[in-house]
């Protein structure tokens, strides 16, 4: 019998050669798993077709983050290598980052192209840096240093990418009404849109934005061997005022995204329009205000397969990943996606 509170459960086997590595074209011929809650059925179509299988009178959520060129690489002065990712800005214009090289005490300066210089100020206990960035002796305020990055920096893409970056993927690895810096990864589920398919779901429902800057956590494994004692991550989110009166109005919200429905689920139990979402939804913390789910399929023992199951339980999660396997969809970020209604 499957725990639903215990880690070992969410696993599943995946074949290697079902991990996208990067998106079909055009991007709406991605394929979609649509499973009706109501009959307790499974259908396959595309994203194509998205608008014959959306149920009526909803409100459709999205995220409008936009994603940093987060990755940059330079050097100490005394010449050795360091990668630096930006995880996130905190107070002050200082940054959360993670390294891959030797960083171990408080004023290391790691200088990088552009004339762009990391200070680091704090050591954290689970291996990330607080760094302040500088040029020309001036300290960087977020924007100033997105600019920098724009020009020095790759598009961190997933680690089970196994791969570059590449100028190609600057543009697939951004959502069409992508806005707002400050995401570390995409919010995957809008990829699949184009043009002429976003146009017409603009057409026929209330498309609303809001923004949660997805960080580098979104990653972390859950370790912990009972999922409740899983240290969730925190993600900087900002809901608008009319947004937040179309969520208190809304008749059926879809969420398109694990991060747009733990957005508006920690508003629902907050109120809080901005601030640190640190929101874990599973079997036991089950959606109270998101409705529908549009998604990708997600990493075995992640909080987002965990996501999943509080939406439809544990045994469902595994049979509908079984079956997406079975049928060959591409898994994760760049990969097919489902549909729960």
């Amino acid at each position: 019998m499957l725990d639903p509170l215990k880690t070992s459960s969410y696993d599943y086997e995946l074949p290697k050669e079902l991990i996208a590595t990067k998106p079909v074209s055009p991007a709406d011929s991605a394929r979609l798993l649509v499973y009706d809650r109501k009959t307790d059925t499974i259908t396959h179509t595309t994203f194509k077709n998205l608008l014959e299988v959306l149920p009526k009178n909803i409100s459709i959520f999205l995220n409008d983050t936009k994603v940093i060129k987060a990755r940059i690489f330079g050097q100490k002065q005394s010449g050795g290598k360091i990668e630096l990712l930006l995880n996130k800005p905190l107070f002050m214009d200082r940054y959360l980052v993670m390294t891959r090289g030797r960083v171990r005490s408080i004023g290391t300066e790691i200088f990088f192209d552009e004339g762009l210089v990391a200070k680091v100020v704090e050591i954290n206990e689970d291996g990330s840096r607080v760094v302040e960035f500088y040029k020309d002796g001036k300290k960087l305020d977020f924007l100033s240093l997105v600019e920098i990055l724009n020009k020095i920096g790759h598009l961190p893409l997933p680690p089970y990418m196994n791969r570059e970056d590449n100028k190609q993927d600057e543009k697939d690895y951004q959502t069409l009404f992508a806005k707002n810096y400050g995401a570390v990864a995409a919010p995957t589920a809008s990829l699949h849109f184009t043009d002429e398919l976003f146009e017409k779901i603009n057409q026929n429902f209330p498309v609303n934005y809001l923004t949660l800057h997805v960080g580098a956590g979104t990653f972390k494994p859950v370790d912990a061997e009972d999922i409740l004692e899983h240290p969730m991550h925190s993600e900087y989110f900002e809901i608008g005022i009319n947004v937040k009166k179309e969520l208190d109005n809304a008749k059926k919200v879809l969420a398109v995204g694990t991060t747009v429905t733990r957005t508006v689920e920690y508003y629902a139990r907050t109120n809080k329009i901005q601030g640190e979402c640190d929101l874990f939804l599973n079997p036991a913390n089950t959606p109270i205000k998101v409705d529908h789910l549009l998604t990708n399929f997600h990493l075995p023992k992640s909080t987002l397969i965990m996501l999943i199951a509080s939406f439809v339980g544990l045994e469902k999660t595994l049979e509908i990943y079984h079956e997406a396997v079975k049928e060959k969809y591409r898994f994760f970020s760049y990969g097919d996606g489902m549909l729960i209604i």
